[in-house]
């Protein structure tokens, strides 16, 4: 898909680059299948929903779910008020995993290991508690 010279001055105005940083990010391929890729990105929301919880500190339950736009970033008006770090850095890998599979034209919701848990290993292992999150796209309501 051919883009054209205003979406990429929109993007070197958003990431703030110079000219020559520009014409470095445009001779990367990549970035030029990614950036014809984004609009149908970000028509999706990313969300992760806790599935498994037991012992939480941070009080995480059963279907609470964290929203990301299609770029990752998290949505904080949809999410709980408090949100553990653990818990974030689990979802940072299945993120960046459904991310992939859309560039290459897979549709993310069929990835086979879609969960990942926080780094607490629960009370069982001499931690305190563990939650277990699972990622789903879906298109973005208007």
């Amino acid at each position: 898909m051919e883009i054209n010279e205003d979406t990429w001055q929109f993007y070197q105005k958003h990431l703030g680059y110079t000219d020559a940083e520009m014409q470095r990010f445009r001779q990367n391929p990549r970035n030029e299948d990614v950036v014809s890729k984004a609009p149908a990105l970000m028509n999706k929301t990313i969300v992760t929903e806790v599935v498994e919880s037991h012992g939480c500190n941070s009080q995480h339950n059963v279907g609470d779910r964290f929203y990301f736009d299609g770029s990752g970033n998290l949505l904080t008006k949809l999410c709980p008020k408090r949100i553990c770090i653990s818990a974030l850095s689990a979802i940072a890998g299945l993120i960046h995993s459904s991310n992939e599979l859309f560039y290459a034209g897979v549709d993310p919701n069929q990835m086979r290991f879609k969960r990942a848990g926080c780094s607490d290993i629960g009370v069982e292992c001499g931690g305190w508690g563990r939650i277990v999150l699972e990622l789903r796209v879906e298109e973005r309501e208007k």
